[in-house]
């Protein structure tokens, strides 16, 4: 099962700050992560259960250095609805 270490950061971009208005937060995880197990995460450690969880799978891009191709690393964002007024940490949602 996932836990606390598999949370790899919240996402602050343009398109996740105009969520945040909207009360949604962008977790990027490992892939390993599934829905269930981060609802378990929120509520363990943030003390919040969410009200929906959406989840998207991310490969990594293919890139290259110098003469050799490598990839970088595959990822997960979950886009997850807080209830009102519930925060994450410092973050308020």
């Amino acid at each position: 099962m996932a836990d606390i270490t598999d949370i790899k950061t919240i996402l602050y971009t343009e398109k996740s700050l105009n969520l945040q208005e909207q009360g949604v937060v962008v977790i990027q995880t490992s892939p390993k992560m599934t829905k269930n197990s981060l609802k378990a995460v929120l509520k363990e450690y943030f003390g919040v259960s969410p009200q929906s969880v959406n989840s998207l799978r991310v490969n990594g891009k293919v890139k290259r250095f110098r003469q050799r191709l490598g990839t970088r690393n595959d990822y997960k964002k979950f886009y997850v609805k807080l209830p009102e007024g519930a925060s994450l940490g410092n973050m308020e949602a």
